[in-house]
């Protein structure tokens, strides 16, 4: 995998953390290459990095193994229209991290039968603690997988989906998750500003005992579940504070603040896809 060549399309921050990623795991900073259309943000690239870098889409593609398109979804058609030729020509497989865009257009407009993997990396993948779902079309081939697993576990957790549709409530739940727990973050640090507690006293405690609750969790074998209960002693604090929260139907709260952003999901998806069919 280390020899292969990246062409990235698109050089902003999730570009710039796989870039990162990549040259942590062995990747030679010379078999990576960005193009951008910013002439500063190239520059910036290239001198973090010590990586190739490109105005020209077509150029930056010459020879790349596996294109990254890290651009916005409204630009996506553009890019892949103007790239689709070179594609169908060298037959790369690509990987698409911009979201909402199914994998099925992004293979119209490349052409038709070409290989592309669909990807959704969430936020902390920023700082190497990503989870990223994966779907990769039927002309991918078992190595094309490979690859762009390979690519995405530099930032993080991967896994695979079978089924495309499953997309939308993996957005649902790790590509927006990271705004719920900051939502809970940040009212928990102000509700222990409530209680007395000095701001900065509220913050830091709150974060860590929010990076411990995940560690925790990541570490032990058991469930959210069983380690809620093993914190909650029988008549505590901690019960009671549960107790309040369950009044309030939490579960239901969050199946439903799920369930919405689902929801905008699939509609965003089927918009992008109607307004690049023109």
């Amino acid at each position: 995998m280390n020899k292969k060549r990246y062409t990235f399309i698109g050089g902003g921050n999730m570009a710039r953390s796989l870039i990162g990623g990549l040259i942590n795991d062995g990747c030679d900073p010379e078999h990576i290459r960005v193009a951008d259309p910013g002439s500063e943000q190239r520059q910036q690239l290239a001198a973090a990095f010590g990586i190739h870098t490109n105005a020209s889409n077509l150029d930056a593609l010459q020879q790349a193994d596996v294109v990254i398109l890290a651009v916005k979804p409204q630009v996506i058609e553009a890019v892949a229209t103007e790239i689709a030729a070179t594609i169908q020509q060298k037959q790369r497989p690509v990987i698409s991290i911009a979201a909402g865009i199914r994998s099925a257009d992004l293979e119209r407009w490349l052409g038709g039968n070409c290989a592309v993997i669909r990807a959704m990396p969430n936020t902390p993948a920023l700082v190497s603690s990503g989870a990223t779902a994966l779907f990769a079309n039927q002309a991918t081939r078992a190595e094309q997988r490979d690859l762009a697993e390979f690519i995405m576990r530099a930032v993080g957790l991967t896994l695979w989906l079978k089924d495309e549709s499953l997309m939308d409530a993996v957005t649902a739940v790790s590509g927006s998750g990271p705004a719920y727990f900051f939502l809970l973050m940040e009212s928990l640090e102000n509700a222990g500003v409530n209680a007395g507690l000095p701001r900065e006293t509220a913050r830091l405690l709150t974060l860590q005992t929010a990076f411990g609750a995940a560690k925790m969790a990541l570490e032990s074998r058991d469930d959210s579940a069983t380690l809620r209960k093993c914190v909650t002693s029988p008549g505590g604090t901690t019960e009671r504070a549960i107790e309040i929260m369950e009044s309030g139907d939490y579960q239901a709260l969050i199946d439903n603040a799920v369930q919405g952003a689902k929801k905008r999901a699939q509609e965003l998806a089927k918009r992008l896809g109607n307004n690049n069919n023109g």
